[in-house]
């Protein structure tokens, strides 16, 4: 029997497709005009739950006082005109602002991020893999999502931070292990920046972070010391325990406190004598002009300028400077009047203290000996048969702690290994300047550093380390020599300002000193000057 067809207001389905679709539109224009009522309502439950953490958090002996300062101003609210008005406006307002959609937060890196992340963790696999490991944390097309527990990245899409973990049976103990580790980061994070490694071999794990540049606006100044305090230059944030204000590049710029590098003297000082190497143009030179102009706001200086090119000449006739010698003759001379100087003041100092009183004042005063290129002025001894001027320095640098001498030295790396022995052993404080690889720096600080070093630094950047410290980054102060015509005007004017008023005539003697000659010595000593050759 054939089936009767079903009536069409049964069978046809287009109007039960247009009435769904009418519900859907009405919906969805409903959701629009309501959706600030939804947004308010949704606020509205998010600040009854903080008020409720809030008041749960609130101790009991508070709750009274707090319920009376809320009535109060519930109170004061409804006196003053549109008050509640206002309260409720406000309180809608707050409502919109909690009950907002918040944007989700970046859950992983992009594309080319994670790109970069899978290539660092391949390159890792050879050093941090064990053949015999049931479970390695390393190994080729592995997860490196559990070896990378944070990671951040630059504007420019390079990696800035990274922690990383790595297996328990990894030789972090060992500065080579260390060393091959701190190489592949560098090449795979991006050459041409400082990165700090902090190994924690506790935890297995290691930080890289990538170090800002450190000022190199800050010109020579008086920086805030005490005597016997002398900033070498300037470090990282965090490093020291210490900050000093300082100018900027313009005298138009606002004063700001960075860290200094400070090194001690005196006689309880443990690092009395400084040397600093470096390549040509890396500015140890620039580091020794800093060190004397700091020195003659409390002390006299010798100055001996073994390249002679006439880099101290500015600082001849100055009050203070009892020479600037750059001939052989001359500095055999003065260095021999400099070791029998120091054995006079440990005389009297001794004779002082067994007779029960005070060291007299010339002996406490602070006297400075730079010496910039001693190894030109070896050379030069030996080409002539003469004495060594190193030898000379024996007595200065193992008495000079207790009779106030201090002696600073700057060499090139081309000159280190014509350094006597007593100069190496006795400067215990100790600056690397310019482009240098890990071994140099460790071979003359005595410890690795915990960064990178670039391959291109400006002048006066490099490593310091006092004593048996942590190797410090280091940027010199821009203490040019002010004769020069390359020099700024503002760099001349803030140097030539430290300098003490020169005298009327060079290498006279004010009518207040009392010369005293010494025929020992060959040469005339004057208060105030020079040392003179007879």
């Amino acid at each position: 029997m054939p089936r009767r067809p079903l009536p069409s207001i049964l069978s046809n389905r287009v109007p039960l497709a247009r009435g769904r679709d009418f519900a859907r539109t009405a919906a969805d224009g409903a959701s629009d005009v309501f959706h600030p009522l939804f947004v308010i309502g949704r606020g509205l439950r998010r600040l009854v739950g903080a008020g409720r953490q809030r008041w749960s958090a609130t101790p009991r002996d508070r709750r009274g006082p707090a319920l009376c300062m809320i009535a109060m101003g519930l109170a004061s609210l409804a006196l003053v005109p549109y008050g509640p008005l206002l309260a409720l406006i406000s309180l809608m307002a707050a409502a919109a602002w909690a009950g907002r959609e918040r944007r989700p937060a970046d859950d992983g890196p992009s594309e080319s991020e994670a790109g970069r992340l899978r290539a660092l963790y391949e390159a890792l696999v050879p050093y941090l893999s064990f053949e015999g490991d049931p479970s390695p944390l390393y190994v080729h097309e592995g997860d490196w999502t559990a070896a990378f527990s944070e990671y951040e990245f630059d504007d420019d899409g390079r990696l800035s931070r990274l922690l990383m973990k790595y297996p328990v049976y990894f030789t972090d103990a060992e500065a080579p292990s260390r060393a091959r580790i701190e190489q592949v980061l560098l090449a795979k994070s991006g050459r041409g920046r400082e990165y700090h490694f902090a190994w924690d071999q506790e935890a297995n794990q290691l930080l890289l972070t990538v170090l800002p540049a450190l000022p190199t606006d800050i010109a020579a100044q008086r920086f805030v010391t005490a005597p016997g305090e002398t900033v070498l230059g300037f470090t990282d944030a965090g490093a020291v325990q210490r900050t000093v204000p300082v100018a900027g590049a313009t005298a138009e710029t606002d004063p700001r406190d960075v860290p200094p590098v400070v090194w001690r003297t005196g006689p309880r000082s443990t690092e009395s004598h400084l040397l600093a190497l470096g390549r040509p143009g890396s500015g140890t030179t620039t580091l020794l002009r800093s060190v004397a102009l700091q020195a003659l706001a409390h002390g006299d200086v010798l100055v001996i300028d073994g390249s002679g090119s006439g880099e101290y000449a500015f600082l001849l006739g100055r009050p203070g400077v009892l020479g600037v010698e750059c001939g052989l003759s001359g500095t055999l001379a003065t260095l021999e009047w400099a070791a029998r100087e120091t054995e006079r003041r440990l005389i009297a100092a001794n004779r002082a203290r067994q007779a029960g009183l005070a060291v007299p004042d010339d002996i406490r005063q602070p006297l400075w000996i730079i010496i910039d290129r001693p190894a030109t002025l070896t050379h030069l001894a030996a080409a002539e048969g003469r004495e060594d001027p190193q030898r000379l320095l024996q007595v200065p640098l193992r008495h000079g702690r207790a009779a106030s001498v201090t002696v600073a030295v700057a060499e090139q790396f081309e000159g280190a290994e014509l350094l006597s022995d007593p100069v190496r052993a006795h400067t215990r404080a100790r600056v690397v300047l310019g482009p240098t690889s890990p071994e140099d720096v460790r071979a003359v600080l005595g410890a690795t550093p915990e960064t990178t070093p670039a391959d291109q630094v400006p002048p006066g950047r490099g490593y310091a380390r006092l004593g048996s410290g942590p190797v410090l980054r280091l940027q010199v102060p821009a203490t040019p020599d002010p004769f020069d015509d390359a020099t700024s005007e503002y760099h001349r004017q803030a140097v030539l300002a430290l300098l003490p008023e020169r005298s009327a005539q060079l290498g006279s003697v004010p009518a207040a000193a009392d010369p005293s000659a010494d025929p020992d010595f060959g040469f005339e000593y004057r208060t105030g000057t020079a040392p003179e050759t007879v």
